[in-house]
């Protein structure tokens, strides 16, 4: 197996499944406004946003993954579960949901197959504690 980017539960971000060219990751803060008469605004910091990460790449199926990848991604993201992601370097980046997934195929030939297939997901933070809404790992092999 090539060299793992990243892991979604046991789905691994490679070469031979799914790898990305870029990820983009957006960290928001949460903060409360009041109106004060005769000065500005008052601000009370409420704590961490919404973090999400967006996730580009191509896939050339007959060199890399094909749509059998994006397809359990898109069964992992149906199941209304969060996963742990871990970096390539072996980082707990928390739990994640899958937000989107969009899928571009190009190139065709022969009866219809593409060549390249780009695509792109977006992950959300979970926040919450509960064990109940985490995916099973099993669930998440490719």
């Amino acid at each position: 197996m090539a060299q793992p980017l990243m892991s979604l539960g046991w789905f691994i971000f490679a070469l031979d499944t799914a790898p990305f060219e870029t990820l983009k990751r957006t960290t928001s803060a949460r903060w409360e406004s009041k109106n004060r008469v005769g000065a500005g605004p008052a601000h009370q910091h409420l704590g961490p946003g919404a973090d999400t990460l967006s996730i580009d790449g191509t896939l050339m199926p007959e060199l890399t993954g094909g749509v059998v990848n994006l397809d359990k991604l898109r069964e992992m993201q149906a199941g209304g579960k969060a996963w742990i992601l871990t970096s390539g370097t072996g980082e707990n980046m928390g739990k994640w949901f899958i937000e989107t997934v969009d899928e571009t195929r190009s190139h065709f030939a022969g009866p219809g197959l593409p060549r390249r297939i780009g695509f792109s997901l977006s992950l959300v933070r979970y926040w919450d504690d509960a064990s109940d809404k985490l995916g099973r790992l099993p669930d998440s092999l490719p």
